[in-house]
């Protein structure tokens, strides 16, 4: 995947996005990183670990949370954005579902819209990502942050949000977005169960289908929490364990608050994947 001055090469490794959450509230690591210079130094800290993207948000998702306004948002995730990109040479990403928000940021030095509604929540989002030549990241949620988790439920889970991509996919292709910069989220922990979202993971590679780069967000969630009975900072072996599944299952990228652990996850698991594959060519 290139644009810009940036380059992914999805093909030959799994790429690791860095959570930096510029929040007071965020269910993980909420109020670490909201003063603007620790935030600016967590993720120069995260590049020189690791990450291939930081990813920086403004308004936690969380379930039952609040939402926040554009400038409220802004304010919080713009002077970072335009600190940070000058310290850093791999792509930032915009974690947002407001259009003004994602314009703001990229003109700020992000690159990458990933956008918890895939272009649903805001009309203009599509345009906006159209306009500036960038990756899209579409995630599946069903339901909206503030009442996704009251009671979801899915006839036949992983063809719906497949269909769901479809959709998305579409819209994308109308707005003029190109179809290689299309990155799809199943969502783990955005309208799902404990159960589905160990299905989505099970199952991950019947998103191949689709024919698109997978990114998968297990980092701390709580379906961790509940096998392991650990609060939110407490899931770094949980949430590696998750990883090494999504990798082995066929992500691309995987999207982490800690990028230490994670480098070192992943580089074991796709050495492993390899060698499946040169069995498999050999054989």
């Amino acid at each position: 995947m290139k644009w810009h001055e940036h380059r992914l090469d999805l093909g030959a490794r799994t790429h690791l996005m860095g959570v930096l959450n510029v929040t007071p509230d965020s269910f993980s690591d909420g109020g670490r990183y909201f003063s603007e210079a620790k935030a600016v130094a967590r993720g120069i800290e995260m590049a020189r670990d690791g990450a291939d993207i930081i990813d920086i948000g403004g308004e936690s998702t969380r379930p039952y949370s609040d939402r926040l306004s554009t400038d409220e948002e802004m304010s919080r995730v713009i002077p970072v954005i335009r600190r940070l990109s000058r310290e850093i040479p791999i792509p930032i990403s915009i974690d947002t579902y407001k259009s003004k928000v994602a314009r703001e940021a990229l003109n700020a030095g992000a690159s990458i819209i990933n956008d918890i509604s895939a272009l649903r929540l805001d009309p203009r989002m599509a345009e906006v990502a159209a306009e500036a030549g960038v990756p899209v990241i579409l995630m599946h949620m069903q339901g909206t942050p503030d009442n996704m988790q009251l009671n979801p439920r899915y006839d036949d889970l992983l063809n719906e949000i497949i269909d769901f991509f479809k959709d998305a996919v579409k819209r994308c292709k109308l707005a003029g977005i190109k179809e290689h910069r299309i990155i799809l989220d199943p969502g783990i922990g955005f309208g799902k169960t404990f159960d589905h979202n160990l299905s989505v993971i099970h199952q991950l590679k019947k998103f191949q289908v689709l024919q698109k780069p997978l990114l998968v967000g297990p980092s701390n969630k709580a379906f961790i929490g509940k096998i392991l009975g650990r609060k939110a900072h407490e899931r770094d072996t949980g949430t590696m364990a998750a990883v090494a599944a999504c990798v082995m299952n066929g992500a691309h990228v995987v999207r982490v608050h800690n990028v230490k652990l994670s480098v070192e996850t992943i580089k074991v698991i796709d050495a492993i994947r390899r060698e499946r594959v040169n069995e498999t060519v050999l054989g």
